[in-house]
């Protein structure tokens, strides 16, 4: 049995990590190689930032939103949240119907 320890550390896999530039030897742990690579936020887009339901839309495609007006109301975990526009523009498209249950991160809204 020391002998099968003995191979399994001998054949460790060291891996190349680079932050700011600056080259790490190291090995990762099986968490860290099945990670979800990293997305940027696309302004476009209004997600869901909780589990809930889709309560009343406000918005329509094709209509034209200013900074702070109300979108939508997603209820989740019996409280209301109003979701409102972060930036003027016009509804590309609204992705869910009112009484429809939505996972996180769910694309509710895109804009203009």
């Amino acid at each position: 049995m020391s002998s099968t320890m003995e191979n399994e550390s001998s054949v460790t896999r060291y891996k190349t990590l680079e932050i700011d530039s600056v080259r790490y030897r190291t090995t990762f742990n099986k968490k860290f190689d099945q990670r979800k690579p990293y997305e940027p936020i696309n302004p476009d887009h209004i997600l869901a930032f909780i589990p809930g339901t889709i309560l009343k839309i406000y918005v329509k495609k094709g209509m034209k939103v200013k900074e702070g007006e109300r979108l939508l109301v997603l209820e989740a975990m019996k409280m209301k949240n109003d979701l409102i526009a972060h930036r003027s523009g016009t509804i590309k498209d609204v992705l869910v119907a009112e009484g429809e249950r939505v996972p996180k991160k769910q694309l509710l809204i895109e804009l203009e």
